[in-house]
């Protein structure tokens, strides 16, 4: 199936977090406070693909009060924080959303990620992610997880779409 064709279908954005909307670094402090850098980017491509009508939502291994503040702020449909096994946790999402494999793009970095990515319609890996994962993916990110992958995915699923111009139109006038 054609690139363009994947894209038309998705409507559910599903993202890992370290890794993808961060650079996989976790900073902790002498208090046990972590750090985590997101990009401002990959903030604006979530909030374009919701103007777009998509939904979106994280699924990522680790638990942190700073992705839960993150995922506020950004207004994600849904967020999974603790999945061990991210597959079940994807397909859960997607029964509960009425939406279907095909229908949702999934981005990961790494190997927990691999199940995920190869049940999406539109399997994604960040640029800087292994061979094993990039080989499972459909597309993978010219960049780095947490140098903009999420916005260059948002970017391709909505030029795909012939939706892009109308979602930045704002920002243009």
């Amino acid at each position: 199936m054609k690139l363009a064709q994947r894209c038309a279908a998705i409507r559910l954005l599903l993202t890992d977090v370290d890794g993808v909307l961060t650079d996989g670094g976790v900073i902790l402090d002498n208090a046990g406070v972590e750090t985590k850098c997101f990009n401002i980017r990959d903030g604006l491509a979530i909030r374009l693909w919701q103007h777009a009508g998509g939904k979106s939502g994280i699924v990522t291994g680790r638990s942190s009060q700073i992705v839960k503040l993150r995922a506020a702020e950004l207004e994600f449909d849904v967020v999974r924080q603790g999945v061990k096994d991210k597959l079940p946790e994807v397909q859960e999402i997607a029964a509960s959303l009425g939406v279907k494999p095909e229908e949702i793009a999934y981005v990961g970095d790494d190997l927990p990620d691999v199940p995920a990515i190869r049940y999406a319609g539109l399997g994604i890996a960040v640029g800087d992610a292994p061979e094993e994962v990039r080989g499972a993916a459909d597309y993978v990110t010219s960049v780095p997880g947490g140098k903009g992958a999420v916005r260059e995915v948002v970017e391709l699923i909505l030029k795909n779409t012939d939706r892009w111009e109308a979602v930045i139109q704002k920002y243009m006038a």
